[in-house]
């Protein structure tokens, strides 16, 4: 998953939500004097607010149930497809499935060890933006999406 693909996630989570998003930050023009009120670092950079990353943690989270329904509705379709009939659409509609499920538990263990990132950070607040960023990178490393099968490439 991309730097990219994480701020669209974070985009959709927030839509879904009616709270809205408060940034807590100094005017361009002001420093903090530490006594005014305004808290963040006197740079005036943004802030990073424990809510805001538990609620992501927590709307990633729930995209995993959806994700384990899909499969099982999923699964259920498969039923009924014997071993090998001879039968070539069969042949292919397994090729799918078999892709399509790998690739519905890798979205759902990136959901969760994303979620738990998220959650983490919003627990610590300790990483800067670069730490999370490597973490995401990791992700991305560790759940690549499934190579296409089946169709044409599949020598039928």
């Amino acid at each position: 998953m991309a730097w990219d693909e994480w701020e669209q996630l974070k985009a959709a989570v927030a839509e879904r939500h009616t709270a809205q998003v408060q940034l807590n930050q100094l005017p361009a023009d002001q420093g903090s004097s530490g006594t005014s009120g305004v808290y963040g670092p006197p740079s005036g950079r943004m802030r990073s607010d424990r809510d805001a990353w538990s609620k992501a943690g927590q709307g990633v989270g729930a995209l995993r149930g959806n994700i384990s329904t899909a499969l099982t509705k999923l699964e259920d379709g498969q039923k009924g497809f014997g071993g090998d009939s001879g039968c070539l659409t069969a042949a292919a509609q397994r090729d799918v499935y078999g892709s399509w499920e790998r690739y519905i538990k890798d979205v759902s263990g990136r959901c969760e060890t994303l979620a738990e990132l998220f959650e983490k950070v919003g627990n610590d607040l300790l990483r800067t933006d670069e730490a999370i960023k490597g973490e995401i990178a990791r992700v991305e490393v560790q759940y690549k999406d499934t190579p296409g099968v089946g169709g044409q490439a599949g020598g039928r």
